[in-house]
C-alpha cells in the first residue's frame, strides 16, 4: 500500500486492515497479518490500535456516522416532494459508499462480528437509517406520488439490496461519477414507485 503522509499512522492502519478484512474475512484475518502487510513488527500495532475489534468498530461506526450525516443533510432541506427527497437520499448513500469502496464492504459484511453492546448499537442505527428512508416512502404513499398498492418493506429492502452490493460491482475508476451513479439509481428505483413514473 501506498504511503499517504496526510494521514495519521493509526489511520493507515485503519486502511490497511479493512482491506485485509476485505480479503480475508475479519475472522480469519490476525493482527500478525495485519502487521505484515504494513510491514511493521506485530508488537508495534498496539502502539496505534487496541485491538482487531477496535478496527471493526471505528470501520462500522465512522461509516454509518457518515451514512447518518448524508441523510441528515437530505431530511435538513425545505419543500422537497417525497420523490427528490427520496431521490437525494439515494444519492448522498451512493456517494458514501463510493467513497470508499473497501470500508464499505467491510460495513455491509463484517459488522456482525462486533461484540456486544456494539452490535446491538450498531443494528440499532441501521434500523433507524432504513426506517427513516421508509418514512419518505410512505410519505410519498400519503400524498399520492407513490403507488400504495406498494409493500412499504418490500421497497425498501429492495432499495437497499440494490445499493448495499455496489463494492462488488462499481468500479471507482470507471468513467461515471458517483453522483451521477446515484442519479441514475435513484431513478430506476424511484419510478419504479410513482404513480405517473417519468
Amino acid at each position: 500500500m501506498t504511503e499517504v503522509s496526510s494521514i495519521s499512522r493509526k489511520e493507515q492502519v485503519i486502511r490497511v486492515a479493512a482491506e485485509l478484512f476485505r480479503e480475508k474475512g475479519y475472522v480469519a484475518a490476525s493482527m500478525r497479518d495485519l502487521a505484515q502487510k504494513l510491514g511493521i513488527e506485530a508488537a508495534s500495532l498496539y502502539s496505534h490500535i487496541k485491538s482487531k475489534e477496535e478496527i471493526l468498530h471505528v470501520l462500522c461506526f465512522d461509516m454509518a456516522k457518515d451514512f447518518m450525516a448524508s441523510l441528515e443533510k437530505v431530511e435538513s432541506k425545505q419543500n422537497l416532494t417525497a420523490s427528490e427527497r427520496l431521490q437525494q437520499g439515494i444519492i448522498g448513500h451512493v456517494e458514501v459508499m463510493a467513497k470508499d469502496l473497501t470500508a464499505s464492504a467491510v460495513f455491509m459484511n463484517e459488522h456482525r462480528h462486533l461484540s456486544q453492546p456494539f452490535l446491538r448499537d450498531f443494528l440499532l442505527l441501521r434500523i433507524n437509517y432504513i426506517n427513516r428512508f421508509k418514512l419518505m416512502i410512505e410519505a410519498g404513499m400519503a400524498n399520492g406520488e407513490f403507488k400504495k398498492t406498494i409493500d412499504k418493506k418490500l421497497a425498501v429492502m429492495t432499495l437497499f439490496s440494490s445499493l448495499n452490493w455496489m463494492p462488488l460491482w462499481y468500479d471507482p475508476t470507471s468513467a461515471i461519477e458517483p453522483a451521477v451513479l446515484g442519479k441514475q439509481l435513484s431513478d430506476m428505483l424511484v419510478n419504479g414507485l410513482k404513480q405517473n413514473p417519468t
